[in-house]
């Protein structure tokens, strides 16, 4: 072991230390930004080499969540705008989106997939390996359950809760104007993207950038953030440790 590596080994066993006995998040939201950014400062021409690399890290994130005893883990991994990209970056960026959410759901792996975003705007082959993983992990039980964000915008998922609620409330035969009688952000929650789960309580963003870029905009209202300096390819274990230990060391009012 060379020393650089045994002091953060230290150093990563002191953190874990540090968070025993300390507050988890339920949910911790994931904005893996900066792939490109990485490329290019690594020397690579195609900057999908990036996500390739941003891509083989998430499996080791999602070890790192279930080591904590963290729940539900939502991704954000490709948004509505980025599917303006030219066919050149973005097809190939898809078929890494698709190979990353198969493996996650091959067998021995222990989490449960559940895909969020506009599916309808996505290609054929993209939409049908998304739910084809979502399906074949939909029993299980022993790691978090983890939410994809691909062709995800916070706005776009509002405004399909609010259409959701219209068509659903119509079904039961009410007008309008009952709905508006009684409407409140609960009913709008009931048809979120996450309906069902825990808002995210941490949103880890990547690559120094401080905004949230459409992500979770109604769930994250009460989020706490944390802003790492790392490209997503280089975040590491002991980089989300600190966002754990930042989480801890907080808090929160919810307004109050």
């Amino acid at each position: 072991m060379t020393l650089r590596n045994l002091i953060y080994s230290i150093y990563e066993r002191r953190l874990t230390a540090k968070l025993a006995g300390k507050p988890v998040p339920r949910h911790v939201g994931v904005m893996c930004d900066g792939n490109r950014r990485w490329a290019r400062e690594m020397g690579f021409v195609d900057p999908n080499d990036g996500h390739r690399v941003g891509a083989a890290k998430i499996k080791h994130v999602l070890g790192w969540c279930d080591q904590a005893g963290i729940g539900h883990v939502t991704l954000y991994l490709l948004a509505t705008d980025n599917l303006r990209r030219p066919a050149s970056e973005l097809d190939p960026l898809l078929q890494i989106i698709e190979d990353l959410v198969t493996e996650l759901a091959e067998e021995g792996n222990p989490w449960r997939l559940r895909i969020v975003g506009a599916l309808d705007l996505l290609p054929t082959q993209t939409a049908t390996a998304l739910k084809s993983a979502q399906e074949k992990t939909r029993d299980r039980s022993g790691g978090a359950q983890v939410n994809i964000a691909v062709g995800y915008g916070g706005r776009r998922e509002i405004a399909d809760a609010v259409r959701s609620l219209l068509y659903d409330h119509a079904a039961k035969g009410g007008t309008i104007e009952e709905l508006a009688e009684v409407l409140d952000v609960e009913h709008i929650a009931e048809h979120l993207y996450t309906r069902g789960q825990p808002d995210p309580d941490l949103v880890i963003r990547t690559s120094g950038e401080q905004r949230l870029s459409g992500f979770m905009l109604w769930q994250s209202a009460h989020s706490e953030f944390y802003f790492c300096e790392l490209n997503w390819p280089d975040f590491r274990h002991i980089d989300f440790l600190r966002a754990l230990r930042s989480y801890a060391n907080r808090q929160r009012r919810y307004g109050a």
